[in-house]
């Protein structure tokens, strides 16, 4: 059967982001991470480019060229052009051959709908898949932080994407309590956009309130937060939050997780992978450049992270809602369990400075911060086709073909 899987190509795990999307190929790890946005030319209905390319054209085109970010709050808004950027992805990271059809996992977001799931799948037959199995985001996520799903025991896991914030406590392979709203890094990005045009009369493109938020953005002052307790918890060597600033995929291939070890303790220092930067020196203020709503003229102004934090503080009491509201339906013989294991906080607004404090103080429950949190919902999707039979339980059950 293993010759037979390998003369039809290596099955692929796909995490279908609103911001990035990754690939991960069985037996070689996470091989392709690139930004969810496709450029078409209207005028011919062709692709001019796909992912960073795509990405760079932003508030940069003229009008025959649309960018399109074709997923929206975590699901698909434009079916053919998620068809398309999926197709393209795949086969960039697949390296398509004659007979090669493999199978594919796509997760996607716990409050996804059935007509949503159906247009995910379509997109992924649409793109070469031989059969595709769909995997919700929390159970990948927490699959991915290294949680035991399978056990009989209760874990948590707040993730925080582009589009969605998936809340969820799992157990026995299966999704006891979930909860997702649409509240993510594109909220806080229009959140900063918002704030700024309100306060300083200045309008912003999305690759400068991306880029605030990455050197500005924090729940509260860092000096009055202290480090959450617990260990973390991770499949990957460290990396500095500098790396997530471009969202670039990395250089060398990250590896399939096999024979790792998750948990770290807090008061180990972590290492760097070969070829990482260090981290640089914290900013607090930074000079940004937009057009001013006024004269109209191509105006800077100078921004503090005082400012930011209060842009962004409604969307992160938001969180923290649906994190209490979620811990409220807890089953009473797990919640013994949540005290023990506390809560898994990854995706990338992990990132956010202070907000594993501010949520660790509003749950009064220990929070684990995945080290290296873009990469754990496509570790665990790719756990799913690495380990085929054992974590078959885990996908929702398949309504089509």
């Amino acid at each position: 059967m293993g010759i037979a899987w390998g003369l039809f190509g290596r099955d692929i795990a796909v995490d279908l982001g609103t911001a990035n999307t990754l690939v991960y190929v069985r037996r070689k790890g996470i091989v392709l991470n690139e930004p969810s946005v496709v450029a078409i030319n209207l005028h011919t209905d062709r692709i001019v480019a796909v992912g960073k390319a795509a990405k760079r054209m932003i508030g940069r085109t003229p009008p025959h060229i649309a960018t399109i970010r074709p997923l929206k709050d975590g699901v698909i808004a434009d079916l053919d052009a998620a068809e398309r950027m999926l197709r393209h992805f795949i086969r960039k990271a697949h390296r398509s051959r004659f007979l090669s059809r493999p199978r594919i996992v796509v997760a996607v977001p716990s409050g996804t709908t059935g007509i949503e799931q159906r247009a995910v799948k379509e997109a992924a037959y649409e793109a070469g898949a031989r059969r595709v199995h769909i995997v919700e985001e929390a159970m990948a996520a927490a699959i991915g932080s290294g949680l035991r799903v399978s056990e009989a025991t209760g874990s948590m896991v707040v993730d925080i994407g582009g589009g969605t914030t998936e809340v969820a406590i799992v157990s026995l392979g299966g999704t006891v309590v979930a909860k997702s709203i649409r509240v993510g890094g594109d909220e806080l990005d229009e959140a900063i956009i918002t704030f700024v045009k309100k306060e300083h009369a200045l309008l912003l493109g999305e690759h400068t309130a991306e880029r605030i938020k990455i050197t500005l953005g924090a729940v509260q002052d860092e000096r009055s937060a202290e480090a959450p307790k617990g260990r973390h918890r991770t499949g990957l060597p460290a990396e500095p939050v500098v790396e997530e600033e471009a969202e670039e995929p990395p250089e060398q291939t990250v590896p399939a997780a096999r024979g790792w070890n998750p948990f770290r303790r807090a008061d180990q220092p972590s290492q760097a992978p070969p070829g990482e930067a260090a981290a640089e020196p914290e900013v607090t203020t930074m000079t940004i450049r937009g057009r001013d709503l006024v004269t109209g003229l191509p105006k800077t102004a100078e921004i503090n992270r005082a400012e930011i934090s209060e842009a962004i503080e409604g969307q992160v009491q938001t969180i923290i809602d649906a994190v209490q509201s979620t811990l409220d339906q807890c089953p009473a013989e797990l919640a013994g369990d949540l005290l023990d294991n506390g809560i898994v906080l990854t995706g990338g607004g992990a990132l956010l400075r202070g907000l594993a404090h501010r949520l660790g103080k509003a749950t009064g429950m220990p929070i684990h911060l995945v080290e290296r949190p873009l990469y754990s919902v496509a570790l665990g999707a790719g756990q799913c086709v690495e380990r085929f039979g054992a974590l078959r339980e885990v996908f929702l059950p398949d309504s089509r073909r």
